[in-house]
């Protein structure tokens, strides 16, 4: 089981794409997974044969690590990762059987004879298995009575929540009150119609899930990064301008929106000061090559979402239209790739079309930062000693100051603030 992104703990197989004995080349996306947020293709980093699957579709929520399928990599060749995702450990048990989860986030490909191939799951599996529960969940199921074990959970990895128990006890008290047989069915009976009063896998619990892994991460973030903050008043009418005139005479579709200049300039100005492109992994920054571009995208039900666009620093503004198009679309009808969901190196963020000033982000781990904009605004300017009316925007950073000082995120935002002044050069 894939970690598709640093808040993920465990997942389902929807669907696989391949089947034992197709061959794999790298690319191919063998599996949809779903996940806390969304549903995800899967892509493989090796080619190989499919040799058998483990886990069959629709199989309850597995932990991150757990092996799915075996691929066979002929002799001679190399298993690789790209270079860009940032490696996250396996949990040991699931890393000591040989073939692993065909991402960049899982364990290591480790290639074995196919006579040795394992035939079930290890044991690290069954361990998962055992009930989970929040301490504020367990105190509220003493407090009521309640079998914790009984109760069917929607957090990450099955852990039951507090508004389970909540769920649990109301769903008790109704078919308590449904008539005098049911009440004294004696207390097997009552758990037993605990564990049917859960709710099984509905929207709200699937967005209740996502809070969950969201709260999660960012509890991390602000827990383990110390975050600093910076935010510089950009000009925006130079680049508005060129932007009405690129899009004059073209047809709606093929109109370019501001906010691909402003991914653009924030890629292009990663080049200048790479210290915030990359990871902070194994108690160091390690800085990524490729600037692969996390946007922010909020999704219809609610949560949040930031998948790659992928080289945003050496894309045209036309092709990162198109890519950032395609991006929120397939997004928000649960269709990325695994690597989009694990490759961005740094995140953008924009609430500018709900008319927010500026927006000071929570970085996402492992990433190192996170930049934000909000809307540009008419305000008075000084121009040449004389004051007047320019769009100005609000642009911030986010910076892990384990990996860069203020110092640093300046030169960045000073670098974001030139390369908008020229938006002929993007």
């Amino acid at each position: 089981m894939p970690r598709l992104g640093a808040d993920m703990t465990a997942g389902k197989v929807v669907e696989w794409r391949k089947r034992p004995g197709e061959r794999i080349k790298r690319g191919d996306v063998i599996a949809i997974v779903e996940t806390d947020k969304a549903n995800v293709d899967v892509e493989s980093f090796i080619e190989g044969v499919l040799e058998k699957i483990l886990v069959e579709p629709g199989e309850e929520r597995l932990p991150v690590g757990t092996p799915l399928a075996l691929i066979r990599v002929e002799a001679g060749a190399e298993p690789a990762a790209p270079a860009a995702a940032p490696a996250v450990a396996a949990p040991q048990a699931a890393a000591a059987v040989a073939p692993a989860a065909v991402t960049p986030a899982a364990a290591p490909h480790v290639v074995v004879p196919s006579a040795t191939l394992p035939t079930q799951l290890p044991p690290a599996a069954a361990t998962a298995e055992r009930a989970r529960i929040s301490p504020a969940a367990r105190k509220r199921a003493l407090e009521l009575r309640l079998d914790a074990a009984a109760l069917a959970g929607t957090g990450p990895q099955g852990r039951v929540t507090l508004a389970d128990v909540e769920r649990a006890a109301q769903g008790a008290e109704r078919i308590a009150q449904g008539g005098e047989g049911t009440a004294q069915g004696g207390e097997g009976t009552a758990q037993g119609a605990v564990a049917q009063a859960a709710p099984v896998d509905t929207v709200a619990a699937r967005q209740l899930r996502m809070r969950e892994a969201i709260a999660a991460a960012m509890a991390r973030s602000k827990r383990e990064i110390p975050h600093y903050y910076l935010a510089c008043t950009i000009d925006m009418g130079r680049a508005l301008a060129w932007l009405t005139e690129r899009n004059a005479g073209r047809s709606v579709a093929e109109r370019l929106i501001y906010a691909v200049l402003l991914i653009k300039a924030a890629a292009l100005a990663l080049r200048e000061v790479p210290e915030l492109n990359g990871f902070w992994i194994d108690q160091r920054a390690q800085q990524s090559e490729a600037i692969h571009a996390g946007i922010a995208i909020s999704l219809r039900g609610g949560g949040l979402v930031a998948p790659a666009l992928h080289h945003a620093d050496q894309q045209s503004l036309d092709d990162l239209m198109r890519g950032f198009q395609d991006l929120v679309k397939r997004a928000r009808a649960g269709s990325l790739k695994s690597s989009e969901v694990t490759d961005p190196t740094v995140t953008i963020t924009s609430l500018g079309e709900r008319g927010v000033d500026s927006v000071f982000g929570i970085i996402t781990p492992p990433q190192l930062a996170l930049v934000g904009f909000g809307t540009p605004l008419e305000r008075p300017w000084v121009v040449n000693g004389e004051v007047v009316p320019r769009p100005l925007l609000t642009a911030t950073l986010s910076g892990d100051h384990r990996a860069t000082d203020g110092h640093r995120g300046a030169l960045y935002l000073a670098a974001l603030d030139r390369l908008l002044q020229q938006p002929e050069a993007l």
